[in-house]
Formats: C-alpha cells, sequence, structure tokens
C-alpha cells in the first residue's frame, strides 16, 4: 500500500471516529435534555399538586372555623334556651353546716429529727490484740498505748455524739412545739370560723333580715349563669309578712347573638354572615325575660327548707341608655309577687315561660328590647327603707310590744291612734268576735274625703276572700275607700283583687314602719313566740 493509500485511509478513519463522537455527543445532549423536560415536567407536576394541596387544606380550614363558628352559635342559643331547666336538676338549698370546716390537723412530720443519731463504737475504735512474736519484744507495750489514744479518741467521738444528740433533741422539741402552737392557731380559727356559722344560722333560723338577705344573696349568687350576664341584685326581707323583695338585674338584649350563622364561599374564598331578624332578637330577649324571673323564683324558694319565704316580689331591671334621650335609664321590664303556695304547685319542666308569668299576673314588657317599661309592684326603694328602719330597731327586740299577743284592747287602741294621726276623723271603733278591728272612719279632705272603713286583722297571710269582705263593707256603708291592715301579708289574689279599686292593702311590714315613723311606737311581730 502506498503512502498516499494510508494517509487517505488514516484520514479516513479520523473523519469516522469524529462523526462517532459527535453522534455519540449528540445523543448524550439529546440525553440531557430528555432528562431536563421530564425533571422540569415533574417539578411543575408537583407544584401543581402542592398547590392544589395547599388550596384544599386552606378551604378545609377555612370551611372548619366556620363550622366552629357555627357550633358556638347554636351553643349559645341552647344555653340560652335552657336556663330555665338547667336550674331544675340543681338544689339550691345551701347547707351551712356543710360550710363548717375540719379541725383535724395535719400528722406531725419532723423528718430526719425523729431518728437518734449513732452512737460511736469501742469495736470501730480499738486496736487489735497482739498476736505471735509481736507480743515479744515491746509488743505488748505498743498495744497498751495504743489502747489509750484509742480511747481517748472514743471519748472524744462519744462527747461529740452525746452534743449532737442533745442538739438533735432541742430541735425536735422546739420543732413538736411550733407545731403545737401550729394547730392551737389552726383550730382557734376553725373554731372561730364554725362558731361565726353557728351564730349566722342562728339568726337566719329567728328571721334576721340581714342574716336572711345574707342566706338568699349566696343562693343567688351560686346560680350559674353566662359570663356576660350582670348578676346583680339586691335583696329586702320583710319578717312580718314573710316577704322577700328582689330587684335583679337583667342581661341586656346584646346576650342574644345577632349573627345567625355563618356562610363560606369556597369559590370566592368569602364568609358571609346571616343575621337574625328583628322579631327573633326580641322574642328571644323576651323570653329569656320570662326565664330568669322564673328561674329566680325558683331558687329562693327551692332554697327555703325552714319556710322563711312566703311571698317574694321580683322586679327585674336593665340598665341601658335610652336611645331616645341618651341618658342611663333602669327600666323594670317584668314585676312578679307570688306567694310559695302558688308557685311551688308549678311544674316547671312542662311550662312556657310568659304564658307562666302571665297566670302568675306578673307585669311583662310589650317590648323590652326598647325598654318599655312596667310599674313595680313594689318599689324597692320604698321597701328597703322600711327594712332598714326595722334592722335599726332589731336591738330593741325584747323591749317592743308584740303585735301578735297584744292584748285586743290595746291593740284596738293602737289600730286607732294610728289612724287618727294619719288624719282620719276616727268615729266607731269596735273589736270583732274573731279579733278584726273595725274602724269607721271620715276623711276631711274636701275632694278625696268621704267614709273610710278600716280592717285590720292579726295572723297568717291574707287570701282574695278577706279582701272581698272589705270591699263589700265598703260598698255596703257607700265609703270612698277601704284599707285592710294585717300583721302577715296577701296572697296574688288578694292584690289582684284589690287592683284598681278603691283599697288599699297594709301588710305587717308597713304596719310597723307607720307605727315606727307616724305613732311614735316601736313595735314587734314575733312568730316564734
Amino acid at each position: 500500500m502506498s503512502s498516499m493509500q494510508e494517509a487517505q485511509r488514516a484520514h479516513a478513519q479520523q473523519v469516522h471516529a469524529q462523526h462517532r463522537a459527535q453522534a455519540f455527543a449528540y445523543r448524550q445532549h439529546q440525553q440531557m435534555v430528555w432528562e431536563a423536560e421530564n425533571a422540569r415536567q415533574a417539578a411543575e407536576q408537583a407544584a401543581t399538586e402542592d398547590e392544589r394541596q395547599r388550596k384544599r387544606l386552606y378551604t378545609e380550614a377555612r370551611a372548619a372555623k366556620v363550622a366552629a363558628a357555627n357550633a358556638n352559635l347554636r351553643s349559645r342559643v341552647a344555653e340560652l334556651e335552657e336556663l330555665l331547666a338547667d336550674t331544675l336538676a340543681v338544689d339550691d338549698h345551701i347547707d351551712l353546716e356543710r360550710l363548717k370546716r375540719s379541725s383535724t390537723p395535719p400528722p406531725f412530720d419532723p423528718g430526719d429529727l425523729a431518728v437518734p443519731l449513732a452512737a460511736p463504737q469501742w469495736s470501730d475504735f480499738a486496736p487489735p490484740e497482739p498476736a505471735g512474736l509481736g507480743r515479744m519484744f515491746g509488743g505488748e507495750v505498743r498495744h497498751q498505748q495504743q489502747v489509750a489514744e484509742a480511747r481517748q479518741a472514743f471519748e472524744q467521738a462519744t462527747a461529740k455524739h452525746e452534743a449532737a444528740e442533745a442538739q438533735r433533741r432541742r430541735r425536735l422539741a422546739a420543732a413538736e412545739e411550733k407545731y403545737r402552737q401550729q394547730c392551737e392557731k389552726l383550730a382557734a380559727k376553725i373554731a372561730a370560723h364554725n362558731a361565726a356559722i353557728d351564730r349566722f344560722s342562728a339568726v337566719f333560723a329567728a328571721a334576721d333580715p340581714k342574716a336572711v338577705v345574707e342566706y338568699f344573696g349566696l343562693v343567688l349568687g351560686n346560680s350559674v349563669y353566662p359570663d356576660d350576664f350582670p348578676q346583680r341584685y339586691r335583696l329586702a326581707y320583710l319578717p312580718e309578712s314573710r316577704q322577700l323583695v328582689v330587684e335583679y338585674h337583667l342581661p341586656a338584649v346584646e346576650v342574644v347573638p345577632r349573627i345567625r350563622e355563618y356562610r363560606y364561599q369556597p369559590a370566592d374564598d368569602e364568609v358571609t354572615a346571616v343575621g337574625r331578624s328583628a322579631t327573633e332578637i326580641a322574642d328571644r330577649y323576651a323570653d329569656l325575660i320570662t326565664q330568669i324571673t322564673l328561674r329566680t323564683v325558683h331558687e329562693l324558694y327551692e332554697a327555703d327548707r325552714t319556710r322563711l319565704l312566703e311571698t317574694v316580689c321580683i322586679n327585674g331591671i336593665v340598665e341601658r341608655i335610652d336611645p331616645a334621650t341618651g341618658r342611663p335609664a333602669r327600666p323594670c321590664l317584668v314585676s312578679l309577687r307570688t306567694t310559695r303556695d302558688e308557685f311551688v304547685a308549678i311544674n316547671l319542666a312542662n311550662v312556657d315561660p310568659a304564658a307562666c308569668l302571665r297566670r302568675l299576673g306578673a307585669r311583662i314588657s310589650a317590648d323590652p328590647v326598647d325598654l318599655a317599661s312596667v310599674p313595680a309592684i313594689v318599689d324597692f326603694d320604698q321597701v328597703d327603707k322600711r327594712f332598714a328602719n326595722e334592722i335599726d330597731v332589731l336591738a330593741d327586740l325584747d323591749q317592743r310590744p308584740d303585735l301578735l299577743t297584744t292584748p285586743a284592747d290595746q291593740f284596738e287602741q293602737l289600730i286607732a291612734d294610728l289612724f287618727t294621726k294619719l288624719g282620719l276623723q276616727v268615729r266607731q271603733v269596735r273589736t270583732t268576735a274573731d279579733g278584726t278591728v273595725e274602724c269607721m272612719a271620715h276623711d276631711p279632705r274636701p275632694l278625696f274625703g268621704g267614709t273610710v272603713v278600716v280592717l285590720a286583722r292579726r295572723g297568717g297571710t291574707m287570701d282574695v276572700s278577706a279582701v272581698r269582705d272589705l270591699f263589700g263593707v265598703v260598698q255596703a256603708e257607700n265609703a270612698s275607700n277601704g284599707i285592710l291592715v294585717t300583721t302577715a301579708g296577701y296572697t296574688s289574689a288578694a292584690f289582684d283583687f284589690a287592683s284598681g279599686k278603691p283599697l288599699e292593702l297594709i301588710d305587717g311590714s308597713a304596719l310597723l314602719h307607720m307605727l315606727a315613723e307616724t305613732g311614735g311606737v316601736k313595735a314587734r311581730i314575733d312568730r316564734r313566740a
């Protein structure tokens, strides 16, 4: 082969090798491009999936938040609807004995002081006896010297132990004394607390107004309401009529949720609130007021195991800014007077609260949302003055005449003198066979005057028949007015019958107040006698 041919062949091989290298590089490039494209597509798919998952999780989170808000709304509404029912399963009586504390002190724990210190033992100090050749060549002498040194060390250790043990016993004695003093202090504190409970129980059982008010204040304070309810009240107790007057602060209309439900639209990522209608809010608020009224009266009567309460009068008020005047207002939205017998005969588990209150003769606001007030059956401020006067004279309890045991002729004269000082001209007074004092009097006022019939009776709560008797006498005598006086109280039916008629009902507490303020006579009505 010529050199020319060899050169051509080498060149051809070189070209062929270049082509193969280029082909391989191209394939490698294409492989890389394909892998890169696959990686890009995979990344895009992963990003798309991640975004889809993120959106799904976001939507679920938003929907769950709305669902939780709606659950809270439903729970709130259910809570308001069950205010009366919730208290029926609770025993509202407060056992004062259970408020006493135990006088058992904690056990004395001296710790390490109770363990005597270990005394040193001679065996731990004594040197070993010399043996064998050790006894010879002066070993015995050295042993005796070692024994003497050991004895000295043992005695020093013993003295140190005795001193430490004496110190331990002194510290133990000091700890025991401190424990004894702490026990005595605790026992004295518990004894004082229990004595205070006993004193309170005694005055409460004696129907002391302050104690009665405090006890029933505790009863109402134990009643569990939602946190945004005011739970404020004033109480006054009139022992002669066994009447508890309550001024109870009602929650404002804002406690009823304005929102009925929340709705979430995932497509728009928007939450909308669906409000309650004004009618529904008004209905729920009115129902709330009636439930609280019945619940309060129920709790008071249920907590009264000794029948200190014969009548409960409650005024439900609300403190608001009057939208018409912009000034603070305290409208009375409900007022009820009810006796124990008529109230406890009701099955509260099955009643419609508003219908129940109407049956009991309650005055209920026609529009509580707009603060439409009703006249209070009993003005608390007037009752409270009477109550305060009674508290002032409690110290003179033993010296005051008891109207229940005062001789008939003296009670008759007391009534006649009282109405004479009130401005009436008493013309005839007598005591009937049943103990009723009958006064025929004249009111000299030109426009409002005329014949006045006064009947005064001692005893228990007056029912409607006594008021009917008075009205019959007023009509028979063609009188302008009739006054019925009792040393006790009246039923709701009695007040209902007297309403709108020229009749005035004076209970025992009012009688005592009038005797003290007008007649200058401090008297009492002791039902324990």
